[in-house]
């Protein structure tokens, strides 16, 4: 089969995807090139690895057969574009990754870190032995942590929240679906609790992935039944919240703190180095990141094998696993 990948991370495993070298397909890497160059490479294409597919990139290959995208989210696929038989696969293996940077984060906030180094950096040894007007950070343990969304990532973190003494609680579209193994829930509710757990929860912690329901999901009223004290954790994708509203109310302090991984945009929209628009680089209870919670080698190693494995499956005509979308009919082996 003739293959083409596009996706930059996923690329620096060329060995774990083509099984160095012996699985036998014709695979072209074409990171870094123009739309216009991947567009005109497509016309023979049989699968697209892929972290973003766009209509006219669906358009010019007539002989897809699959696309499998580089990490768990589809938003940047043009589903709709796509031939009806196409199959579109995804991936995850970021759960654990995304579960420590969640503990991480949060007990830099809680600790008040980014203001702690932000401080020593100017100069300013600001320590609660030397000022009493310096508030003590807490602990983890004890606390209430919410979960918008059960997902590989929401069961992660519910996992790593309970070693460390968290009760957890969380709202997701459907309650009554089992919750990840090894998990343990204090309750679990529908979406329409969210305003509930915000107001319970001393970390609240978003992994839903983005859609139409989700795009909004927090906004002004959200983040005002938040505790002043609370900290907010979005993992998931930046458009969920409400830029101007987080920022009015971190600057504002009222709620405790944040940690961004995910923001409103990406360098290559227009932002320069940003993927926001108002000042949050400013303030000093954010901890902001580029997006790489779930960057790590045991996170990209295992997706390299998982669409390794299902190019070969797709070769020989076995069931695809981690399907998003199924083609209308079956390919033949």
């Amino acid at each position: 089969m003739r293959i083409v990948l596009t996706d930059p991370i996923i690329d620096r495993f060329r060995d774990e995807l083509t099984r160095g070298g012996s699985d036998g397909h014709d695979w072209e890497f074409l990171v870094g090139r123009p739309d216009e160059e991947v567009i005109s490479r497509l016309d023979d294409a049989e699968v697209l690895v892929a972290s973003r597919v766009s209509a006219e990139m669906a358009g010019a290959a007539p002989a897809l057969r699959l696309v499998h995208v580089t990490g768990a989210g589809v938003d940047r696929v043009a589903l709709d574009a796509l031939a009806p038989a196409v199959h579109v696969c995804n991936t995850f293996h970021h759960g654990r990754s995304i579960a420590e940077y969640v503990v991480m984060a949060a007990i830099m906030l809680f600790r008040r870190v980014p203001r702690a180094d932000r401080s020593l950096r100017a100069g300013r040894w600001e320590s609660v032995a030397l000022d009493p007007a310096v508030p003590l950070g807490g602990t983890l343990a004890g606390r209430t942590v919410g979960l918008v969304g059960m997902g590989e990532i929401g069961g992660a973190v519910a996992r790593a929240a309970s070693a460390l003494g968290m009760r957890v609680r969380a709202v997701r579209r459907d309650p009554r679906a089992p919750v990840p193994p090894g998990v343990v829930v204090d309750r679990v509710d529908g979406q329409d609790r969210l305003p509930d757990l915000l107001a319970s929860s001393d970390l609240v912690v978003l992994t839903v992935p983005l859609s139409a329901e989700t795009r909004g999901l927090v906004g002004a009223a959200e983040l005002a039944a938040m505790r002043p004290d609370a900290v907010l954790v979005n993992v998931s994708r930046g458009p969920i919240i409400d830029e101007d509203a987080l920022y009015e109310a971190l600057a504002e302090r009222r709620i405790g703190g944040a940690a961004l991984d995910v923001w409103w945009g990406h360098p290559k929209d227009g932002l320069g180095a940003r993927g926001y628009s108002r000042p949050f680089d400013a303030l000093d209870n954010v901890v902001m990141t580029p997006h790489h919670s779930g960057h790590t080698l045991e996170t990209f190693a295992g997706r390299a094998r998982d669409i390794a494995a299902n190019i070969g499956r797709l070769s020989s005509g076995h069931p695809l696993e981690n399907v998003v979308r199924a083609g209308v009919r079956p390919w033949p082996s």
